[in-house]
């Protein structure tokens, strides 16, 4: 199937969801304020709804459960598309929107069909960014039997979310080498009981048997499950397989096993998800109940969007005056009025300084008349002191026009200097409206009080400087699309970038129009005072200069009617001003086909306000519809309030700040701290040499594949599998960029501060035996976290995993010191034979190393890799095959459903083999005397 076909059938209208702060409470034990999405492209069934309540109230008592009398579900909100009928019992949203979800219910992943999963970005204990079921898992009873009931799955993937703890499975290593020699099912916890079996299918008919061992890994061949036993004594663990019946804890220091290669043990340095979980403030404020029944079930709100309402409230202060910032304002209020706002929306603009004035009532964008008219009623001048308090309030009376409530209802807030009022005073009718306020903050002394508004509305965070090269204020405008709208109906920044030119400088460079964009493109050019020579070529050669945009006071535009041509638009602006000027451009175009979703990155920050010296992570996630794009370039630029930006390159190398290589998730340390005040996040994503290409996500629930009860197997059917051609192909060029809002920075020294970031924890270390040798490989880990290069590396060995993570400087030390380090994010490999042992069959060894940097501080302590050489022998008689050393060749059978699954003893097979060898010999040797004896009395002399 070709891969449009593909997205038409599996991606249609998918929405890419943005990352926004949860607005969860937990108010004495019980969660408020859940939010569960439905996806408006989901076809409307109301046995969604009722099994989201279903499975929420499933879900509560065992949440209650497992954390030890605790906590437990108080409310939950379900978010209804707009596109559903409107019924009596729906309210209208009010801060909540589909980009904010906990969950999403949306359509499934290309490959891994109805698996639910956690989107997860951070490291161990951090919260993930949201819960993705589909619709058939919320419908169809049947896929309890594969990942258990749903109350169950919640909690498993609520640990994710919540908690930031990882699996205890690993599908890539289902099966490892324990310490004591032994084969064993990746798990947790040790107790879980099950079988090795092997199921291999041909249409409808399956064969199950015993798995054989692969001869060089000395572990189980490809494709041999660990099947459970239905029936379990062991209670743990939740993040191994909420499926079975007997489960309902998480594993914790006693029964956590520390040996198997999950991520839980490599993101967390071996603590059990217990130990995780415990130290999360949830638990810390919650101290567990007496009564052994949760405290009251859970209460349900169902609620529905309505048309969507933004007014601009915008400062027209002495303030605005200063920098440019009024003829800045103007143009980017101009690409969004005229680029982002969605078709059927309502807008309204106020002005506001000491005295506030309605210069536009709501106007429904209907056509480019209904845009071009609101355009022209953009302030130009600006002058008076400042009332954030009173343009709010005002603009809330103008929401009120379209229905009579502000519920749901958005302000876009603008405004550049300190408030005059006590900006609180109003936090009240604020909180009350039910409206989602966007703040941007312009210049370095905009209000203080502007992150309150946002946190307390569940709006986004902008900030601008007044550098104008930046195109800090188009950008926050461009990033400020419905939070419930379909993607393709959204428009997409292809290109943002300016440069302050000299006389006859020009600014050059390149926008690709790939294949999933190129409707409704808009190039937008902006100056300071003299329009630029402007050549503008498409991918076919046609050139377009200044005189085929439309020019406004500084900016030129150009609409390009139909869907863009694809490829390169090469661009060159140069400055014929007498003058140094400003010169930028904007590029946005939408999705070219509604049925394939659109190339997108998102941005954003682990924190919204950080205190020095804590480093922050920026994040960028790029992704075609719901499946994430490898083998992109992205940057991101952070620009201080004062002084100058810093450009980092962001990676998706599984290493630092990264903790899955190749997730379309980027990421890296940001350190470079010189003010206090509100920082700028701006990230690019471009590829440009045709290596990016679709990934699948990796953090999913386990896929049951069946059952053993009372010595039967009970095999569920194969989970669907799709080729990685499938998607993996390449994407062609595109280039992308996005805001990642602001975030803000306190505590910065004014001097200069001494090396205080020690080198980044290196997680992905690997061992090896290559015949005598040891091979270790590992991502190079930096000076300061992943950024820099470390100044030595400290190896070390054991032949006992617990004693090398618990007294590593008394471990067996490797001389490491013929390895200079490299840069951050490179790959390292070292090699060394070891002193003292002979690397035989059974040989078990662990790893360990430090980095250090020239001050010298160390990193904490890797993950520890193994390596083990174990060739496998004959097996001895067992009746209860479980992992073993040497387990035993299959034995196939064709099965139903049901088949009971005998292992035969050796000993048997060989008596079986050895008496039907006897019965053929007699037998041959019956027939030819009988034979003979025929011929001997028809011819008798033929014999003598």
């Amino acid at each position: 199937m070709g891969l449009q076909k593909i997205f038409v059938f599996l991606f249609l209208f998918i929405m890419c969801y943005r990352a926004n702060s949860s607005m969860v409470k937990l108010v004495i034990g019980g969660y408020e304020d859940i939010v569960i999405a439905i996806n408006p492209t989901v076809t409307e069934n109301v046995k969604i709804i009722e099994n989201i309540q279903e499975m929420v109230n499933e879900a509560t008592g065992y949440l209650y459960k497992a954390t030890k009398q605790r906590l437990f579900i108080r409310n939950v909100k379900i978010l209804i598309p707009l596109t559903w009928t409107k019924r009596s019992n729906y309210t209208k949203t009010k801060t909540e929107t589909y980009d904010k979800a906990d969950i999403i219910i949306a359509n499934p992943f290309l490959k891994y069909g109805d698996e639910p999963y956690t989107l997860q970005y951070g490291g161990c204990g951090e919260q993930g960014k949201y819960i993705h079921l589909t619709p058939d898992f919320m419908i169809h009873n049947g896929l309890s039997n594969t990942f258990g009931p749903r109350g169950r799955v919640f909690v498993h993937e609520w640990a994710h979310l919540r908690w930031g703890v990882f699996d205890e499975y690993n599908k890539e290593v289902p099966f490892y080498i324990a310490g004591n020699g032994a084969v064993e099912a990746t798990r947790c916890s040790l107790n879980i009981r099950g079988k090795n079996i092997i199921q291999q299918c041909v249409g409808a008919s399956c064969t199950i048997g015993m798995c054989s061992v692969d001869p060089i890994t000395g572990l189980y061949e490809d494709g041999c499950s660990f099947v459970l036993d239905k029936n379990q004594l062991t209670q743990e663990s939740i993040m191994y397989s909420q499926a079975l019946p007997s489960v309902s804890d998480f594993c914790d220091a006693t029964t956590h096993n520390i040996e198997a290669p999950t991520l839980q043990n490599r993101m967390c340095n071996l603590r059990s998800t217990w130990e995780v979980i415990m130290n999360s403030t949830d638990i810390k404020s919650t101290p567990p109940s007496s009564n052994p029944s949760v405290p009251a079930p859970p209460t349900f709100s169902l609620l529905q969007p309505s048309d969507r309402v933004v007014t601009l409230v915008l400062d027209v202060s002495g303030s605005m005056a200063t920098y440019n910032r009024i003829r800045r304002l103007y143009q980017a209020a101009e690409v969004f009025l005229i680029q982002i706002i969605e078709l059927h929306s309502y807008v309204g603009i106020v002005q506001f300084s000491d005295t506030v004035s309605v210069t536009s009532n709501l106007v429904q964008i209907v056509n480019d008349d209904s845009r071009q008219t609101l355009k022209n009623l953009l302030p130009k001048t600006a002058q008076g002191g400042t009332d954030i308090c009173l343009g709010i309030q005002t603009g809330f009376q103008v929401n009120l026009q379209h229905d009579g409530s502000s519920y749901g209802s958005e302000i876009i807030l603008v405004t550049a200097g300190e408030d005059n009022y006590d900006t609180s005073l109003c936090f009240n009718d604020i909180k009350v409206s039910g409206a989602i306020v966007h703040t941007i903050a312009l210049g370095p002394t905009a209000s203080s009080a502007l992150e309150d508004i946002t946190k307390m509305t569940g709006g986004l965070q902008f900030f601008a400087t007044d550098n104008a090269a930046m195109n800090g204020l188009v950008d926050a405008f461009s990033g400020i699309s419905s939070g419930s709208e379909e993607i393709s109906k959204q428009a997409i920044q292809l290109e943002s970038t300016g440069l302050n030119l000299a006389p006859n400088q020009c600014l050059n460079g390149t926008v690709y129009i790939d294949n999933t964009v190129g409707n409704d493109t808009f190039f937008l050019v902006t100056w300071q005072m003299a329009v630029p020579a402007i050549n503008l070529q498409n991918p076919k050669g046609k050139i377009y200069t200044a005189a085929n945009f439309v020019t406004d006071p500084r900016s030129s535009r150009l609409p390009i009617p139909g869907t863009a041509e694809r490829g390169p638009w090469h661009y060159s602006l140069c400055n014929q001003y007498l003058e140094n000027q400003v010169i930028g451009i904007i590029v946005n175009s939408k999705a070219a086909d509604a049925n394939v979703p659109p190339i997108t990155v998102n941005a954003h920050i682990n924190r919204d306000i950080n205190q020095f010296p804590n480093p922050i992570v920026v994040y960028a996630s790029v992704s075609q519809g719901f499946l994430p794009v490898k083998g992109a370039k992205v940057t991101a630029t952070i620009e201080p309030a004062t002084g100058s930006a810093v450009t980092l390159e962001l990676l998706d190398n599984g290493a630092g700040a990264d903790i899955v290589k190749n997730d379309g998730v980027y990421s890296r340390y940001f350190t470079a701290f010189t003010t206090n005040g509100r920082y700028n996040l701006k990230v690019q994503a471009e590829s440009k040499q045709n290596r990016s290409r679709l990934a699948f996500p990796w953090s999913r629930a386990l896929y049951v594949p069946g059952y053993i009860e009372n010595g039967v197997v009970d095999m569920n059917p194969p989970n669907p599998v799709i080729s990685d051609d499938d998607i993996a192909i390449d994407l062609g060029a595109f280039s992308r960029t996005a805001s990642g809002g602001s975030f803000l920075v306190t505590s910065v020294p004014p001097d200069p501060q001494p090396d205080i970031y020690k080198p980044g924890r290196i997680s992905d270390l690997k061992a090896t035996i290559e015949e005598s040798a040891i091979v270790l490989s590992w991502t190079a880990t930096g000076d300061d976290l992943d950024q820099g290069i470390a100044s030595r590396y400290d190896l070390r060995m054991s032949n006992s995993l617990k004693d090398l993570r618990d007294n590593f400087e008394n471990s067996t030390s490797v001389d490491i010191s013929s390895l200079t380090p490299q840069q951050a994010g490179s790959s390292e490999t070292f090699t060394f034979v070891p002193e003292n042992i002979v690397i035989t069959n059974g040989t078990i060894l662990y790893f360990a190393l430090i980095a250090f940097d020239k001050v010298p501080q160390k990193s904490d302590l890797s993950n520890i890799a193994q390596a083990a050489l174990l060739i496998p022998s004959t097996p001895e008689p067992t009746t209860e095959p479980t992992t073993t050393p040497s387990p035993t060749p299959p034995l196939s059978k064709t099965i139903g459903p049901k088949v009971k699954l005998y292992k035969m003893n050796i000993t048997h097979q060989a008596l079986i083999i050895c008496s039907a060898v006897i019965i053929i010999s007699i037998t041959i040797s019956v027939t030819v005397c009988f034979w003979c004896s025929k011929k001997k009395k028809r011819n008798p002399e033929m014999y003598f």
